[in-house]
């Protein structure tokens, strides 16, 4: 049997979300849920994670923390936003594809991406597919929103997306969910997640 030493070592180092990074206090409201999704849409794109949280830190530092004050903002605001966070590289086509998915979320879902609970009805990929509809949010956004997302919505729980499995494979943990899962018993599977890309990161 597998040693849970390793596991809890890990989330000691590295047992925060990125979520909680950014300051989102994620609960099952509106706001917090539009944020992880824009948090997500932002680790997305090939850059740094840390420059991802630091703009969705400024995004939300600019009130720009829901669908509606994000889709009434000039372009030029959330450009400037994204630069403040060092977003620099993607910051224009970015400050585009988030005024377009704010108005996805008000005109498909009220601003409110419980809806999107509701439709998936605890199926995973429907869930993913209905999150790739976003612009901006491809199969790796999805895959973000999911695995940080199952602290609230339980019902996707454990989820260990293909850059958390090869985390526990680099750092010498069992590469399935269900092992993974049962490995961690009643920890948070969105920590355990969180901290096996942390953890894997840290040693590249």
């Amino acid at each position: 049997m597998t040693s849970r030493r390793p596991l809890d070592e890990l989330l000691e180092r590295h047992g925060t979300t990125y979520a909680d990074e950014a300051g989102v206090r994620l609960r099952d409201k509106p706001q917090p849920l539009y944020q992880l999704l824009v948090l997500s849409h932002l680790l997305s794109a090939r850059i740094r994670a840390g420059i991802a949280v630091a703009a969705a830190r400024a995004l939300f530092a600019h009130r720009l923390s829901t669908p509606r004050r994000m889709a009434g903002a000039t372009w030029q605001e959330r450009v400037d936003a994204l630069g403040e966070g060092g977003y620099r590289r993607y910051d224009e086509r970015t400050a585009t594809q988030l005024e377009d998915e704010a108005v996805l979320v008000l005109d498909d879902h009220g601003g409110d991406l419980r809806h999107l609970r509701r439709e998936a009805d605890g199926d995973r990929d429907a869930l993913s597919a209905g999150l790739r509809r976003f612009p901006g949010i491809g199969p790796a956004g999805a895959d973000i929103f999911l695995r940080e997302v199952q602290t609230v919505w339980p019902e996707f729980a454990p989820y260990f997306d293909p850059k958390a499995l090869r985390g526990a494979e680099r750092l010498g943990l069992p590469t399935s969910p269900e092992k993974l899962a049962r490995l961690a018993g009643d920890r948070d599977p969105a920590l355990v997640a969180a901290a096996l890309v942390r953890g894997a990161a840290a040693r590249s």
